[in-house]
């Protein structure tokens, strides 16, 4: 194991020797059925290279001080600090199945779903101490927090349900029959967005107690739900029917949809209005151009998930 961490710290290392040649910056990719990460040339749109992981990358995320970007290393359980300018290693820890992660809007937690383990871990996020694990069957997934920090919201696949945690108390306020498979959760204008795979639909939940209140059918295989930039869009991906659409974020009127073959996952907004999608079925990197409808793809590994840009307008 320890040759095993020299060498991936090596390679790692190693990516600082071609930062120059970025141009408008680079974009990293998870490959989660490669145990890799590609970093791509945003000015070329060419792979530059693959970094090798332990066993099942899945998602990433920027610290609040925009000092280190994590990716979490499921199967791997280690979580992995990288520079977010260089993607250099800056250093590594074992943690228990990190699937998807979210830092508290006040910065002060780090809210970590374990799906293969039924469980929600909460961090100090400064310390990265374990503060409270949370059993919840099953298949705990994605998360998202309310504005003042007070409460997550994590979408449970294996039982179609939302729980709801209190960060506070650290207890489980409730959980609610959403939809089946429910998967990517968004706070929205003081209620909680659900994207059901299952369902073909984004639920709209109250979130002091878990009630539906209306349904958005957006399509097939509804799985991630991400914010424009300047707050006016909603883009959903339905990974089934291969689509992204786009809701008005104060009405949730559903407006374009754009077809994405390969099962469209995670979304990354570049400066000039791009949107970098993963195929997680295609071993690809779609660039969608939403002005024109136009969209190129992107070689990269086997089923890529998480994505980051670290293009000047995406500093913090």
């Amino acid at each position: 194991m320890r040759v095993m961490n020299l060498w991936l710290a090596g390679v790692l290392v190693g990516l600082t020797l071609s930062c120059a040649a970025w141009g408008k910056g680079a974009v990293l990719v998870v490959n989660s059925a490669g145990a890799s990460l590609s970093v791509v040339d945003m000015d070329t749109q060419k792979e530059l290279r693959r970094i090798p992981v332990l066993r099942e990358p899945h998602h990433l995320m920027l610290t609040p001080d925009g000092r280190e970007l994590l990716v979490g290393d499921t199967a791997g359980n280690e979580m992995l600090f990288l520079d977010p300018a260089t993607f250099e290693l800056k250093r590594r820890m074992t943690l228990a199945d990190p699937y998807q992660l979210g830092f508290s809007p006040d910065g002060r937690l780090l809210v970590v779903t374990g799906l293969a383990r039924a469980q929600v871990d909460v961090y100090d996020a400064r310390s990265m101490q374990l503060v409270k694990r949370f059993p919840l069957a099953s298949m705990p997934s994605h998360l998202d927090f309310s504005p003042d920090s007070s409460a997550v919201y994590v979408s449970l696949q294996g039982t179609g349900k939302l729980a709801a945690l209190d960060l506070r108390r650290l207890a489980v306020l409730w959980t609610a029959a959403v939809g089946k498979a429910p998967a990517g959760v968004m706070w929205q204008n003081g209620r909680v967005l659900v994207a059901n795979m299952g369902e073909d639909n984004v639920a709209v939940v109250d979130p002091t107690d878990g009630r539906v209140e209306r349904r958005i059918r957006t399509g097939k295989g509804a799985h991630q739900l991400f914010r424009s930039p300047d707050g006016k869009i909603i883009w959903v991906n339905n990974r089934v029917e291969g689509s992204t659409v786009s809701l008005d974020a104060a009405t949730l009127a559903v407006g374009h949809t754009y077809r994405v073959p390969g099962g469209p996952d995670d979304i990354v907004f570049a400066p000039d209005g791009k949107l970098w999608i993963t195929e997680r079925f295609a071993q690809k990197v779609a660039v969608l151009d939403p002005t024109t409808g136009t969209m190129t793809e992107i070689d990269v590994g086997r089923s890529p998930h998480g994505i980051y840009m670290n293009a000047s307008a995406q500093a913090r």
